[in-house]
């Protein structure tokens, strides 16, 4: 006998991402119908670029986003790249997944589609 009430088991999310990136899995899975293979990869690496955008941010908060060259001159922290990259495969993957959801530190569009 089945039970036509039960829910389907929800995929679990991958044991590497970081606490904040499980949570947005277990949320975004929820909300949205995401259950396929092709669907769950692409999902898994839009939470690996919110880890790498998180982890660009807490370096950058902690060294500033300039560093001293060798002739003591001001140049780019490296690591804003690596949060620009990885922002922009954030986005990417939540457009790709066709979700319209605004992650905390993340650029969205504005509501009501202006």
């Amino acid at each position: 006998m089945t039970n036509l009430d039960s829910k389907p088991k929800l995929p679990t999310p991958p044991r590497h991402l970081s606490k904040e990136a499980r949570g947005w899995w277990v949320r975004l899975v929820q909300e949205y119908t995401i259950d396929d293979t092709p669907g769950l990869l692409v999902l898994e690496a839009t939470l690996e670029a919110f880890d790498r955008l998180r982890g660009a941010q807490k370096v950058l908060a902690e060294e500033g986003i300039t560093l001293a060259d060798r002739f003591g001159q001001p140049r780019q922290h490296p690591a804003t790249m690596v949060e620009r990259d990885a922002r922009t495969a954030l986005m990417r993957g939540l457009k790709a997944l066709n979700l319209d959801v605004v992650l905390p530190g993340a650029v969205g569009r504005p509501a009501g589609g202006a």
